[in-house]
């Protein structure tokens, strides 16, 4: 007992000890992992928190000469004036059309992919092909759109050369308005897909590897077992992404659409990123306010989809962000 009692009190003494260390001290045990997060840490406030000041002269008519806090209050006069505009409605379809068409027709292709390479027994194969599909992603979007615009240039693109070898006129396909959203996705899909398939292949590598060998004594094929074993335990990863993607529902890529753009498909090509870009910079009499305000709307109804969706997968069981 008496040895029991020494014992308990040299614990309680180190635990005492422990608990009375200053914070600093504390830090300066760990130092290092401290230093390691500061310069993500100054980049969020740098580039994320402070521009946040700026933000209310979307409620002001800003003139550089009085600054941000000098300007007058207007309120929600810009916010009006975007919503009454004959340009609004055209922006929002082309931007939710867009962005929708990337998301259903992009979310499935990683998980395919990742669930193909999963049972490849080939390494040398397996390696060749993940090399292949991820190596776009490193391309530049200027560079992506170069190759775009190369494969389908009506006169040379090869696309067209095959399709004038078929006995059919050349297509111009960056001219013609309809063509540009299907353009806009699947080449971003050909670009991000093996990039994106990553996470799944780690989520992937952490089931349980005795289910599937159960499975396999119960004679399941490989598409049962990734029917009842794969998708179920790479759900909850898919449900995140889902809704950080859908988080992101109105941001399309500004400088992709930029570089698509011409006056022949600007019908269908012109996106809330573009026109705030043309509005607050490009144009003569620029106007930051009324940019400001549209860009604010759209986070404001990017911030409200992310919340909704998060809900909907609370309700639903599902994995959720918070």
């Amino acid at each position: 007992m008496e040895a029991l009692k020494q014992t308990a009190g040299i614990d309680s003494q180190v635990a005492v000890k422990t608990n009375s260390q200053t914070p600093i001290k504390k830090i300066r045990k760990v130092w290092r992992l401290y230093v390691l997060i500061a310069l993500p840490v100054l980049y969020l406030i740098i580039f994320k928190y402070v521009p946040m000041y700026g933000a209310q002269i979307a409620f002001k008519d800003f003139i550089v000469t009085k600054g941000v806090s000098g300007s007058d209050w207007v309120g929600f006069k810009h916010f009006i004036r975007f919503f009454k505009s004959y340009e609004f409605s055209r922006l929002m379809v082309n931007t939710i059309v867009l962005s929708v068409y990337s998301l259903v027709a992009g979310f499935p292709f990683p998980i395919i992919l990742a669930l193909s390479l999963n049972y490849v027994k080939n390494q040398l194969f397996k390696k060749s092909v993940q090399m292949i599909t991820y190596a776009p992603h490193f391309i530049s979007v200027v560079v992506m759109v170069g190759i775009i615009l190369e494969l389908l240039d009506p006169r040379n693109g090869i696309v067209n050369t095959i399709i004038k070898g078929l006995g059919f006129e050349s297509v111009s396909f960056m001219g013609t308005p309809e063509y540009f959203k299907s353009i806009y996705v699947w080449s971003g899909i050909w670009q991000s897909v093996g990039f994106s398939c990553i996470i799944y292949l780690a989520a992937l590598a952490s089931i349980d590897p005795s289910l599937h060998e159960a499975a396999v004594v119960d004679g399941a094929n490989k598409l049962q077992r990734m029917w009842h074993i794969d998708l179920p335990g790479i759900m909850p990863i898919a449900i995140i992404m889902l809704i950080m993607n859908t988080g992101h529902m109105l941001d399309v890529g500004f400088e992709k659409v930029l570089l698509m753009q011409n006056p022949l498909n600007l019908r269908t090509s012109e996106v809330i990123d573009t026109y705030v870009y043309k509005v607050g910079l490009a144009s003569q009499a620029m106007n930051y306010s009324y940019s400001s305000a549209i860009g604010l709307f759209k986070s404001v109804i990017n911030l409200v989809l992310l919340l909704l969706v998060n809900k909907i997968a609370q309700k639903t069981k599902q994995a959720s962000l918070w």
